[in-house]
């Protein structure tokens, strides 16, 4: 179901708005995010607290020091989130390490294998300065390097940012599932070279589309949500192609 790859970013309001929108749109929104702000501010338990309510986690603390991500990731697992991101810079030994650990801990304990992505982005590419196509024309070769790591690495996918997806896609074909961020329904969708609307996205090879704010700010989330996976679901047929049948299913324990 398109549903499952739309996630939304809880980041944008504190811990009792963030509970109050995954009760609200969790049988409509696959995953929601928890980043940095919402972990520090509430801990481990909401996570708990939005697995109780039925809903899928992505994890996005971004695990990135080599002597300590399998630990977090370690942990990551055991609170039941769905998928996780690592920061691990070019260190593909750090990406090796982190999936076996992960697999040992699911082999021992029985647990559930979330998915595991790359930040397959630059530092700087947000800022004002210059168009995001003229960034990522630079930086090209480096973020492509980096997504055929993550690939070679057995990592399930990589997080990166719309303009990059279709040069991630060609680097490494079907071996990883991609994550990018696609705005919400309005006017101006393809009028900004670094902001694209759900349905080029997926014509572009992305497999996960994320929303954050501009959901939070809607009127009617929930009609946001559905105009978004009309769109999302306007991307495949346009597209042709099978790819968001190709992780369909959760990771097997291994």
């Amino acid at each position: 179901m398109l549903k499952e790859r739309l996630v939304l970013d809880l980041d944008h309001g504190p811990r009792r708005e963030a509970l109050a929108m995954v009760e609200y749109l969790a049988r409509y929104v696959g995953m929601f995010k928890v980043g940095k702000h919402l972990y520090v501010q509430s801990g481990p338990e909401l996570i708990r607290e939005i697995r109780r309510l039925g809903a899928e986690v992505f994890l996005d603390l971004k695990f990135h020091s080599p002597r300590l991500a399998c630990r977090a990731a370690v942990e990551a697992t055991r609170l039941g989130v769905k998928m996780f991101d690592l920061h691990p810079g070019h260190c593909i030994e750090t990406m090796e390490r982190t999936r076996h650990e992960v697999a040992r801990v699911c082999h021992t304990e029985g647990l559930r294998r979330p998915y595991i992505v790359v930040v397959a982005m630059l530092a700087g590419m947000n800022g004002n300065a210059e168009s995001c196509s003229a960034r990522c024309d630079s930086s090209q070769d480096q973020i492509a390097m980096l997504a055929r790591l993550a690939a070679d690495a057995s990592m399930d996918g990589v997080i990166t940012s719309p303009c990059q997806v279709s040069r991630v896609r060609a680097a490494c074909g079907r071996r990883v599932m991609i994550m990018t961020s696609a705005i919400a329904p309005d006017d101006e969708w393809c009028e900004h070279p670094d902001r694209i609307g759900p349905a080029e996205a997926v014509r572009s090879g992305a497999d996960y589309l994320m929303l954050g704010k501009p959901v939070w700010n809607a009127a009617d989330p929930l009609r946001m949500i559905r105009e978004v996976l009309r769109e999302m679901d306007r991307g495949v047929r346009s597209a042709q192609r099978g790819s968001l049948a190709l992780f369909s299913e959760r990771p097997s324990i291994n």
